[in-house]
């Protein structure tokens, strides 16, 4: 059997950071991606937004993670060339309740460590997007945009400079733990079984039923898989705010919030649909709940003007209606394997969070 120090599975924007960062730390990197590329699926599938680090609870891993992975990634993008803005986000309020609300995320995001927060009020917040309509606001600079596919590229490639291999068209089937190694069953057209001293399951939507593969994995440290499908809808014509718009958030996630690509584009998104299978058609008729909720903030949107865009789904471990999730990395002192780190739960602020989360793993690899 043929062996390599390290086995990534998925080539996601996590996989692919986690790559670079054994990979650049010495180690003999294998990835392993079921599909013909990068980030196709949760990573292509979502808003581009570098958050600031505001909604996640004080002290857990998203808090921790995206501050942290913000910082890195603006020095990032500066450092390697991958397009992004530094746009800010407005979260805006709509309603006395509201504005009550604003001034306990202001204090989240504070305990955090997110850097310039500030409440506006519904003048400032109009003199800044003259469209919007508000009752108040919040305003984080720290917030921005990024170039997606561009940032996995540069990852891919710093991975691969520093000696790191990415395959394509080569899902894990399983794996075995077996005398403190893992060998990793291969299919694809050329199956094969490798042995490793490191298995790092980055599969993102499919993380659960991997580890669920990987025999002497103890189920009872497996959680069941949840589908949050998050449909985006995209504005014809100019877009008219220069920052992202934010409302107030909702159960389950931030609500239907208007975002921009670097091309200027304006989209709507997401909402969040509970679903049993990975399905990433846009239906219509959605359309109706996502003018009521824009309308909230600007109300000059006409009918006609938004049509739908594409779709993300958000790899949930906890179900409807249960308390916000954290992530999970779990290494071998939690779950009692050799060798094997789970990956579980790593929706947003993922993206945002790569580099931190990566950094993470990287140590925890090393300390067992």
């Amino acid at each position: 059997m043929e062996s390599v120090d390290c086995i990534v599975a998925g080539a996601g924007v996590v996989g692919l950071a986690v790559a670079r960062a054994l990979a650049l730390a010495g180690r003999e990197v294998l990835v392993l991606e079921a599909a013909e590329g990068i980030g196709t699926e949760t990573s292509s599938r979502n808003s581009e937004v570098i958050h600031a680090g505001i909604y996640y609870p004080a002290g857990s891993l998203m808090a921790r993670f995206c501050v942290a992975g913000r910082r890195a990634l603006y020095a990032y993008c500066d450092e390697r060339g991958v397009p992004y803005r530094n746009c800010g986000k407005l979260i805006v309020a709509t309603s006395a309740e509201e504005d009550a609300r604003l001034a306990d995320i202001k204090r989240r995001a504070e305990a955090n460590g997110v850097e310039g927060m500030r409440v506006l009020s519904q003048a400032e917040a109009v003199a800044l997007e003259p469209n919007l309509t508000c009752t108040s606001a919040l305003l984080s600079p720290a917030t921005g945009i990024i170039d997606s596919h561009a940032y996995m590229l540069a990852l891919q490639g710093d991975a691969e400079n520093a000696g790191a291999v990415c395959v394509f068209h080569s899902p894990v089937v399983g794996a075995r733990a077996t005398g403190g190694r893992i060998a990793v069953s291969v299919g694809g057209e050329d199956p094969m079984t490798l042995a490793c001293n490191l298995f790092v399951n980055s599969a993102g939507l499919h993380a659960p039923s991997l580890a669920r593969r990987v025999i002497g994995m103890p189920a009872d440290r497996i959680p069941t898989a949840y589908y949050a499908k998050g449909n985006y809808f995209t504005l014809t014509g100019r877009s008219p705010f220069s920052r992202l718009i934010y409302p107030v958030p909702v159960p389950g996630g931030l609500g239907v919030h208007l975002t921009i690509d670097l091309g200027g584009q304006a989209r709507f998104g997401p909402d969040v649909e509970w679903v049993d299978t990975l399905d990433y058609s846009v239906d219509p008729a959605r359309a109706s709940s996502f003018y009521a909720a824009v309308r909230r903030y600007w109300p000059a949107l006409q009918d006609g003007q938004i049509q739908p865009g594409y779709a993300g789904i958000r790899p949930k471990i906890v179900p409807k209606g249960a308390p916000a999730q954290d992530f999970v990395v779990q290494g071998p002192q939690s779950h009692g394997v050799p060798g094997l780190i789970n990956l579980f739960g790593i929706e947003s602020p993922g993206l945002t969070a790569s580099l931190a989360i990566a950094a993470h793993v990287r140590d925890v690899s090393e300390t067992g």
